[in-house]
């Protein structure tokens, strides 16, 4: 409802804003126009705010007033806001004439008490009523009645003797005209007195409810205030009977005080009775002092006077315990009077203190309750007032339903003719409806006789002379078969839509141009894959297209006749096209036949049997190191350790980058799975997951034969050139391993990072041993001196001949070995299924590898490059083909 109110204010805001006030004048006609809409941004604000303000004091009633502080503020800005819009529209005089605009009180609603919700007032909004306008229509009918009775008999005459004249209209057609006129001013008279007594009642019901809803609330706030009263008594009963033993505490405490006293008396008695037992002590004593000197002089009489000495000390140390033990008892019972009297003395601090908090109370509570009966009288009288109120609306309602009743016994017969209108209006609305389905099924037709002839003529394609030169992998004929199947599928769906609602034709004909091409795909490319198969599989293939063709064409015959339509079935379509797709499973290469769920464990395995490879290398060339410092010496112990040590680097280098790309593949795998295992996604991924696996086992092959190459050069019965061959082949598999990662990757992964200037370390490192094998060759190989002191001009030119020779038989044989190089790189992509198709047809070519990462040729330095016609005619294709 804030809401609401805040867009009803923003409404009212953005008129005036749009007003000049110093040139709008309210009864201009544009001015006008803009204020028009306001009138009812008033009724509505004025609902808007009765309403909020019972909703505001229904919370403040259940909630804390520190919850509701946002609820005050924003009621606070609305109040001021609406205040402002009623006052500047009351002052221009467009509204004064239209509406009764009500005033807001000048401050708030303080909704934090109670008693202020029988203070407000509900604003009203008053709506003089317009004067009936005069029945113009029959004083026009009246006034041209009698020139047009004149008239008739005139053309009466006329037409009794000569007829009616051709081509002029009847007065009756003009009165006729009139009638239908006045009719359908009358009917739209009537529908406009319907929606303004629909309004009416809407308003008074609106009304009655609210009337309703606020004796009910003033009710539940009688019975709230009844239960209110009864706490208060209880309460007060409660204070009563604290009272009263509050009042029995005094006593106690009294009754305390006077035992205190009477034991104070008895301490001061004991005390006494205790200083004359220490006089008697005391004299005692002097009378033991004096037989003492009695003993000196009588020593006869010692016997006796020390058994009387210790009677006497006897009876005095049996007086003195007794005393001893009273004092000690009435010492206890003073302690224990004294704390009796320091609790009674606590407890009646605090039962007076609970009496006058009780008194307050009990005060506090007589005024609420005085409070709440006088509240509960105004209540009493307003509930009264809306009785009355509320049966004087059901007065006025009864008196609109009987005047509504009249007028509809009225209408009745108005709406009979309706209704036959109604009735034509129907059989018209019929007609176009099976006119529209005429239309879809003719479209649909249109569309099947389309996809007709895209089918026919892929069928014709298998006969065809010149598509004999096209190919097609089959992948791509597994993809379009599923397509196909797929398209069927939708095509069903599509089928099922248009018999269930014959008038809407677009989702089977969307279907029908998808299958048509999809299925013809299919056969194209099923010809074009039997192309390169055996012939087994290529009979299949051209038989399945035809077949395929065959049924594609029967099903679409039988939705083209209605008679068929409802019985058309793709069961034996998609049968071929699933025969189609098994087809072209069976042709895929076998490198594909293992399952799916096994390539995951696969990856893990090969990286694992790689690192485990480079961990082996770098340990045998360790020993092959140590073994080489025993057995060698000199130059040879020098040139071996530098190769074994390069070697060992490039081990390293490998090893590190094994792992980074262990890494980068864990991360891909976690970031690109989504909910799936890493087994689905290997799955998914197939061709990158084998290009991996391929990548990866090309490393550990070429990590053990470096390790083998360098274990013959060492044992000198192996040749350098082969360590360097082997070098250049690690560099290129960790190239495809580095490429294998880079393809699912994020761009800015620093794994990504990691593994490519790993990569670059290795090529380093596999130039290192290049290096060092060509020099350590160098250092090892003497080069004999050329003595030609004995030769004459005729041996010179004779030697000359024979070198040539030489030289020309070893470029045969090196032309012949590139030949052959050439044939084997081209046996060993074929094997492993590494050639890509052009799109435009042409012959398969296979990508060419990075200038960076392309190594020389066999009889080629390495700084030095070779040109592209020179290495075609050699047969040497510098490339290196990653399969993902």
């Amino acid at each position: 409802m804030f809401d609401y109110m805040d867009c009803e204010l923003k409404l009212a805001e953005s008129v005036f804003r749009q007003l000049n006030t110093s040139m709008a004048i309210s009864q201009m006609s544009a001015v006008q126009c803009r204020l028009a809409p306001l009138i009812q941004v008033i009724q509505d604000c004025s609902h808007l705010y009765h309403y909020t303000v019972k909703l505001m004091f229904n919370l403040h009633s259940c909630l804390p007033a520190d919850t509701l502080q946002g609820h005050r503020d924003r009621f606070h800005e609305q109040f001021r806001s609406l205040k402002n819009f009623f006052k500047r529209a009351s002052d221009m005089l467009y509204f004064k004439r239209l509406i009764q605009i009500p005033r807001l009180p000048e401050n708030p609603p303080n909704f934090l008490r109670a008693s202020a919700l029988a203070e407000h007032v509900k604003p009203v909004v008053v709506i003089p009523e317009e004067a009936p306008e005069d029945e113009e229509p029959e004083n026009l009918i009246e006034i041209s009645s009698a020139p047009s009775v004149e008239q008739q008999n005139v053309s009466d005459i006329f037409e009794q003797t000569f007829g009616p004249p051709n081509g002029l209209k009847d007065d009756r057609d003009l009165q006729i005209e009139n009638l239908k006129k006045e009719i359908e001013l009358l009917q739209t008279e009537l529908a406009k007195i319907k929606l303004e007594a629909q309004r009416y009642i809407t308003q008074l019901k609106a009304q009655v409810n609210s009337l309703e809803a606020e004796v009910e609330d003033q009710r539940m706030q009688k019975q709230k205030a009844l239960v209110d009263n009864e706490q208060l008594r209880d309460e007060l009963e409660k204070l009563q009977k604290a009272k009263f033993e509050g009042d029995k505490n005094r006593g106690l405490y009294l009754e305390a005080e006077k035992k205190a006293s009477t034991t104070e008396i008895r301490y001061a008695k004991l005390k006494e009775k205790h200083n004359e037992l220490i006089n008697t002590h005391a004299e005692l004593l002097r009378k033991n002092a004096d037989t003492a000197k009695q003993l000196t002089v009588t020593q006869q009489s010692q016997e006796e006077v020390a058994q009387v000495k210790e009677e006497l000390a006897f009876q005095m140390e049996q007086a003195k315990r007794e005393s001893e033990m009273k004092l000690e008892d009435q010492m206890l019972q003073v302690e224990q009077m004294k704390r009796q009297l320091d609790s009674k003395a606590g407890e009646l601090t605090q039962l007076q203190q609970s009496l006058s908090h009780s008194k307050q109370v009990g005060s506090d509570l007589n005024s609420q309750l005085d409070a709440l009966q006088a509240e509960k009288e105004t209540l009493r009288k307003s509930v009264n007032e809306k009785e009355c109120e509320l049966i004087s609306t059901k007065g006025l309602i009864q008196e609109k339903e009987l005047l509504l009743s009249q007028e509809a016994e009225k209408r009745v017969k108005e709406v009979q003719e309706l209704q036959e209108k109604l009735v034509e209006k129907r059989t018209h609305e019929q007609n176009l409806q099976q006119k529209l389905l005429d239309d879809q099924f003719r479209i649909l037709q249109g569309t099947i006789k389309e996809a007709e002839s895209i089918i026919q003529d892929a069928v014709s394609k298998l006969d065809d002379p010149l598509h004999i030169r096209c190919t097609s992998s089959p992948d791509y004929l597994v993809s379009r078969a599923q397509a196909a199947l797929e398209s069927v599928n939708a095509l069903e769906k599509g089928h099922k839509h248009y018999l269930t609602n014959m008038a809407d034709a677009t989702g089977l004909v969307a279907a029908l141009a998808q299958f048509a091409h999809l299925t013809a795909d299919a056969i194209v490319n099923g010809s074009a894959t039997s192309h390169l198969a055996p012939t087994d599989h290529a009979d299949k293939l051209t038989e399945s297209c035809r077949d395929c063709g065959y049924h594609s064409l029967d099903y679409l015959n039988k939705l083209k006749d209605k008679q068929s339509l409802r019985e058309a079935d793709p069961a034996d379509l998609r049968t071929t096209l699933q025969r189609l797709f098994q087809l072209g499973q069976e042709l895929r290469p076998k490198s594909l036949d293992i399952r799916e769920e096994e390539l995951g464990d696969l990856v893990d395995k090969e990286m694992a049997t790689t690192s485990a490879a480079v961990e082996d290398a770098v340990r045998r060339i360790e020993e092959m190191m140590n073994q080489a410092r025993v057995e060698s010496s000199g130059v040879k112990l020098e040139v071996n350790e530098r190769i074994l040590n390069s070697c060992t680097d490039l081990m390293k280098a490998i090893r590190q980058l094994v792992l980074t790309s262990t890494h980068l593949q864990k991360e891909i795998v976690e970031g690109g799975r989504g909910a799936a295992t890493p087994q689905e996604f290997y799955a998914k991924n197939s061709c990158w997951t084998e290009g991996l696996i391929s990548a990866s086992k090309a490393v550990g092959w070429g990590a053990t034969q470096l390790v083998e190459s360098a274990d013959k050069v060492v044992l000198h019965t192996g040749k350098y050139e082969e360590l360097i061959v082997c070098s250049h082949e690690i560099a290129a598999s960790t190239a495809q391993l580095v490429a294998a990662s880079k393809v699912k990757a994020e761009k800015h992964s620093k794994n990504l990072g990691k593994l490519q200037e790993c990569s670059r370390t290795v090529n380093e490192k596999a130039a290192n041993v290049v290096a060092s094998t060509k020099s350590g060759q160098e250092q090892v190989e003497e080069k004999d001196t050329m003595d030609f002191s004995g030769l004459s001009l005729i041996k010179l030119k004779k030697e000359e001949m024979e070198t040539q020779v030489k030289v020309l038989e070893l470029e045969k044989t090196l032309e012949n070995e590139r030949l052959r190089l050439g044939e084997l790189r081209r046996q060993h992509y074929t094997l492993a299924g590494l050639y890509t198709e052009n799109t435009d047809g042409k012959k398969p070519t296979i990508a060419r590898k990075p200038a960076s990462l392309q190594r020389p040729a066999v009889a080629q330095k390495p700084g030095q490059s070779k040109p592209d016609s020179e290495l075609a005619q050699d047969g040497v294709y510098q490339a290196h083909v990653v399969n993902f």
